[in-house]
């Protein structure tokens, strides 16, 4: 293992996908990663070369900083990174913040022999890249860090050496973000559910992407509708598989009773987390489910999946119910159970505090770079 001492503190370049200016988990998370990582005394400088940038204009916390001139189209990318890769001072850790652009990483960990470090978060690592030199370069990084247990040990599978440094890192939510809260009367009045019990469901409706559960809780509905009449399921989110999602509620005569809300804006998630008695994601592919924690950071009960990384993050039960995807009378059973739970935000949800995560972070960085 190699450790990097430096006098004057540490200097990372982290090459992301995305990070501040974009959207999704793994945008998020690398936000966190940098917030984190800027509070850590013997950093000197993070410096982030994205890959997209949707947003500009951003913000940034103290000690990061943007090269925004590779986000222009993968030539610019390709022509920043060899730049780094010879020039801009030293470093002392390459933080590669997706395994598609471990080639790029890996070159410039290799130039500037300073360690390398790969995040994963979930069906990205779960199989064997079909790129080879992507999957052997996966056992160059001397550091791995996992959002979740069934992502390392799906990357474990494929990639061997089960003897390197690896951490499991999962999500921070900042509880004070969420809480418990009325119901925005605009929003029923919009949606038209006064009076209804409420399950819902967040996530993109992609065709490539048909693990959300989505599929799952709109087979149970028929179901569900003898034995809860006021029910309706609000399925957010937006993507080329809705029109065939939409067809199957109509088909399972529940077409009234499942609404499609569409594209639901950051600043709104809370006010859609609040309508709900119940989030429901029988999942089957997330690597860890970030949408899991913001519900029940508004304290609404949750349905999670015994199958995926939604499984952590209602921590093997204690948070939420998990089910079998695939089970749907157990799912039938458990979203009814969940109806009649009280709303409340679980003490311990402070397990995934930025606190916590930062902690983490923290420790498992030191395997690798005096920090």
């Amino acid at each position: 293992m190699v450790t990097r001492r430096s006098d004057t503190g540490v200097r990372i370049l982290m090459l992301a996908t995305d990070a501040h200016g974009g959207f999704g988990g793994i945008s998020q998370y690398n936000r966190d990663i940098l917030e984190a990582m800027a509070g850590f005394d013997r950093v000197r400088e993070v410096v982030v070369l994205p890959r997209i940038v949707r947003e500009p204009g951003f913000s940034t916390p103290k000690k990061v900083r943007y090269d925004l001139a590779g986000a222009a189209g993968l030539g610019s990318f390709l022509w920043r990174s060899t730049a780094h890769a010879f020039t801009g001072g030293s470093y002392d850790l390459i933080y590669c913040a997706h395994i598609n652009l471990l080639p790029v990483a890996a070159a410039i960990s290799y130039v500037r022999r300073v360690p390398l470090l790969l995040a994963i978060y979930g069906i990205d690592a779960w199989w064997r890249p079909p790129r080879r030199v992507v999957a052997k370069l996966a056992a160059r990084a001397e550091l791995v860090i996992s959002i979740s247990q069934i992502t390392l040990d799906r990357f474990r599978s494929w990639s061997g050496d089960d003897e390197r440094a690896t951490a499991v890192l999962p999500n921070a939510i900042r509880a004070e973000c969420y809480g418990l809260g009325a119901k925005d009367q605009a929003l029923v009045q919009r949606l038209g559910i006064q009076g209804r019990k409420v399950l819902l469901t967040l996530g993109r409706m992609s065709s490539d992407e048909r693990y959300k559960g989505f599929d799952e809780v709109i087979e149970v509905m028929p179901r569900l509708s003898g034995l809860e009449p006021e029910i309706v399921y609000i399925a957010a989110g937006d993507g080329d598989d809705r029109p065939r999602l939409e067809a199957k509620a109509q088909e399972l005569g529940v077409g009234e009773r499942v609404l499609f809300a569409g594209h639901v804006p950051e600043a709104q998630k809370s006010d859609y987390y609040r309508l709900a008695d119940a989030y429901v994601m029988p999942s089957s592919g997330e690597g860890f489910g970030f949408v899991v924690l913001e519900a029940l950071a508004c304290g609404i009960p949750v349905v999670a999946s015994t199958v995926d990384g939604t499984r952590e993050a209602v921590r093997d039960g204690a948070l939420g119910a998990v089910v079998d995807p695939k089970d749907s009378t157990a799912l039938l059973t458990a979203i009814v159970d969940a109806l009649r739970r009280p709303k409340q935000v679980p003490a311990a949800l402070d397990y995934f505090s930025f606190e916590q995560f930062a902690s983490r972070l923290h420790v498992a960085l030191r395997r690798v770079v005096n920090i």
